[in-house]
């Protein structure tokens, strides 16, 4: 895979007169189950292994911690591919062939999910656990004829 260096000096003059924000620590959301809406997932790669990587940005929607911000990186290898089979059934994604999940994509995003995190040392897991169907959730999400979800 051949990588295009990217040019940046188009913002140099901006980037240059911008200010540094002041920012406290991040705080992560505490352990626990959450409902979480896919806000973004892209295929890159690890920058430890280079391995293939999704990286999942999950938004907290429900019940607290609302608008916050969870990562999960679901590194491809032979050993985790039946862990990523099993997230994207989950997400309703169901593939033949893993090299068709680039296309497929976009299917993911505001896919809500019910997920449960812990933490074990430094280490912060993010697991699916199911999908939220939209029918459960009354008041929050409707479902359209044509399928697309409204928020109230």
């Amino acid at each position: 895979m051949s990588k295009r260096a990217i040019d940046l000096s188009q913002f140099d003059d901006d980037f240059r007169n911008e200010q540094p924000e002041e920012r406290g620590d991040f705080e992560s959301v505490p352990d626990g189950k959450y409902q979480v809406a896919v806000e973004k997932v892209e295929l890159t790669e690890a920058q430890s292994s280079g391995n293939p990587m999704l990286k999942w940005k999950l938004r907290v929607i429900a019940p607290k911690f609302i608008n916050q911000v969870m990562w999960r990186n679901s590194v491809i290898t032979h050993n985790t591919l039946k862990y990523l089979k099993t997230d994207l059934h989950t997400c309703g994604l169901d593939l033949d062939k893993i090299s068709d999940l680039p296309k497929h994509l976009k299917k993911l995003l505001d896919v809500k999910l019910e997920v449960t995190k812990k933490t074990k040392g430094d280490n912060e897991n993010i697991f699916f656990n199911r999908r939220i169907d939209n029918d459960r959730a009354p008041g929050r999400f409707r479902q359209e004829a044509g399928g697309a979800l409204d928020s109230f």
